[in-house]
């Protein structure tokens, strides 16, 4: 766009969402200013990397100024601090679209997350990238002048961050970008050449680029001593993950992290591997301490995609599969064509090889990870099982990996446990896995499906995630033990002979009950069986092999996702007292009410003992006054005497 389009000064507002993320880094970094550096200088980096990249299509881009390089001028006689750029700029629509409106996808609900967070989650500004906005921690006023490259006009923004910015044709020789900060009267110490030197040594040494500083030189000797200012370079300007890795320290590799992802935290772990098979190429690959804000959104990927040094793509979704999306770092290949595009890459054998050693060496990592520091990670399930618990469901060559990272609460203790553990402590005789799923763990710690399991000292696995079941379904086994739900028809329980002939007996004896049970509730249950896994419970309800869990179906059903009710099968217990009971009403009078309004009852309390929602709540509370009513009164109350005896 032409400065003839745009002659005049402009006005504009900052967009509502752009002035409360100005108030939010301005009151709540207000002890960690220093960062505003970090951030302007990756910025300026991201600016350099995107010129390179359209320069190998379009060379004639850098014909006015070959140089890649970062320039930072201090001048304390007008208490300025300008971040300059040889990137490839902005022009008047960019400067108004990204200084003036949030584009990030997802900002929205950032600012929800980090208003339900608390103002002062420092770690979550951080996740976002406060980037441009944190200039506004040490500086009034913020001018940015900037030539796109390939255009021959340039342009100002300035805003002193109240509600408004100004945007206006400017001079600028070169194409590029540069930032000047007005300086607030307390934070004259970042025009301090030294304090700039270890900021700069600090969080941004890794940058590909030369940064350059302006600092002051005395030359000559004697009478003939005189300062002079020179641009120094600063920083190493190499790939840190080119390095050997005896080179490089834990702080370095824990601030490279930093100025890759813009947390504010230390990461976990990280792994820094080179290939030099078939394909080379070199990676670097942390694992956060904190989920993002967006974690779930389809296209989070953390994983940068450099060809030869030359950064091509920003969350390169072809790296990484969906669950090991927390994952972040950066790929380098020697053997990617430069102008690789996105089509390119899903076709690609390479990057087929490269995903596969990506996922091998975050499993791995992570491996490695339980084993040393247990504790942290507790802390990463916490923040990101859910999102490893996914690629059960999606994968099959890694499943047993995948298998051994997960973990569950269990009826053993509180806290969590491996699968690896569960199976050394397996009971002899006990053949299978056994887990419960269900929304919380007070909700099946006691659920009439565990009862035969807790009498014979089966450890039972709590799976309390809604992705838990499909996970189960994945996972199938885990070495050599199947996984079984306890809400399963068959519990595959070893049982002997005696047992098996006694329960033969039993069906045949309750056949009658049984019977009638399945006509009365023939809508709702498609059989009614005698059970072998009820010790204190009348009934329960479970699903046939395959079959939904009354929790998924329910959530499902949430989701706008509903189903088709399935039927489920009602076991009873041929020992209760209740259904003893409800097996001599039938015998003595067929016909009886009672018998039917006490099998409603029953499949009422199953129901909800499973969590489930009654279709006629207001029908079971007539029943229960009912056969409460019948109790009072063929038991008379004790008397004055008897009660006070008690």
């Amino acid at each position: 766009m032409s400065a003839e389009t745009h002659p005049q000064r402009e006005t504009h507002s900052f967009q509502a969402e752009i002035q409360q993320l100005l108030s939010l880094v301005i009151n709540s970094l207000y002890s960690h200013q220093e960062i505003f550096l970090r951030e302007l200088v990756s910025n300026a980096s991201d600016a350099l990397d995107k010129l390179r990249f359209r320069s190998i299509t379009e060379p004639e881009l850098l014909k006015d100024e070959p140089a890649l390089e970062l320039r930072i001028v201090p001048d304390a006689d007008k208490g300025t601090l300008t971040i300059e750029d040889t990137g490839i700029g902005m022009t008047h629509d960019e400067l108004v679209k990204n200084l003036g409106t949030i584009a990030h996808s997802g900002s929205r609900e950032f600012l929800q997350a980090l208003a339900q967070k608390g103002k002062n989650d420092v770690q979550l500004i951080g996740q976002f990238g406060v980037g441009f906005y944190s200039a506004y921690l040490v500086a009034d006023r913020v001018e940015v002048v900037s030539r796109a490259a390939g255009e021959t006009s340039a342009w100002k923004w300035a805003s002193e961050a109240h509600g408004t910015f100004t945007v206006e044709p400017a001079e600028k020789a070169t194409r590029g970008t540069a930032i000047t900060l007005h300086l607030k009267a307390d934070q004259k110490e970042f025009l301090d050449e030294w304090k700039l030197k270890q900021l700069i040594t600090q969080y941004s040494d890794y940058v590909g680029h030369p940064i350059k500083l302006q600092v002051t030189k005395h030359v000559g000797s004697g009478d003939t001593q005189a300062t002079e200012q020179a641009l120094e370079v600063v920083n190493k300007a190499s790939a840190l993950w080119q390095r050997p890795k005896s080179e490089i320290t834990d702080e370095q590799y824990q601030e490279f992290y930093k100025h890759l992802t813009h947390d504010y935290d230390k990461p976990l772990a990280w792994t820094h591997f080179k290939a030099d098979g078939t394909q080379q190429f070199t990676g670097l690959l942390f694992v956060p301490r904190h989920p993002p804000f967006d974690l779930n959104s389809q296209q989070q990927r953390g994983v940068r995609l450099f060809v030869k040094r030359v950064f091509i793509m920003d969350r390169c979704e072809d790296l990484v599969p969906q669950w090991l999306r927390f994952v972040r770092g950066v790929i380098d290949s020697d053997d990617l064509p430069l102008n690789v595009s996105r089509e390119m890459l899903q076709d690609s054998a390479v990057v087929r090889a490269i995903r596969k050693h990506v996922v091998k060496k975050s499993l791995d990592l992570l491996e490695k990870l339980a084993k040393d520091k247990p504790d942290d990670y507790r802390a990463f399930w916490e923040s990101f099982g859910t999102v490893v618990k996914e690629g059960l469901t999606l994968e099959t060559e890694y499943r047993e990996k995948l298998g051994a990272l997960v973990r569950y609460e269990s009826s053993r203790e509180e806290g969590l446990t491996s699968l690896a553990d569960y199976v050394g402590r397996m009971k002899e005789g006990q053949e299978a896995i056994y887990y419960v799923y269900g929304e919380s763990r007070k909700a099946v710690a006691d659920s009439p499906h565990l009862e035969a399991l807790k009498q014979r000292g089966y450890e039972v696995l709590f799976m309390t995630d809604p992705v838990d079941e499909w996970a189960a379904q994945g996972l199938r086994e885990f070495q050599g033990k199947p996984l079984v739900s306890a809400l399963n028809a068959d519990l595959k329980l070893q049982s002997t002979e005696e047992e098996k002939k006694a329960k033969e007996q039993q069906s045949e004896g309750l056949k009658g009950l049984t019977d009638k049970m399945k006509d009365v509730l023939k809508e709702d249950v498609r059989e009614v069986r005698v059970s072998d896994r009820l010790t204190d419970s009348p009934v329960c309800l479970v699903v046939s092999e395959g079959g939904t869990p009354a929790y998924l179906e329910r959530l499902l059903k949430e989701r706008g996702k509903g189903m088709p009710r399935i039927k489920r099968i009602l076991e009873v217990n041929p020992k209760h007292p209740v259904i003893e009971h409800l097996r001599g009403l039938l015998a003595n009078d067929p016909a009886a009410p009672q018998v039917g309004e006490w099998i409603e009852l029953l499949h009422d309390q199953a129901l909800l003992t499973e969590g489930s929602p009654l279709s006629d709540p207001n029908r079971f509370a007539r029943r229960m006054t009912a056969l409460l009513t019948q109790v009072a009164t063929q038991v008379p109350p004790p008397t004055a005497t008897q009660a006070q005896s008690t």
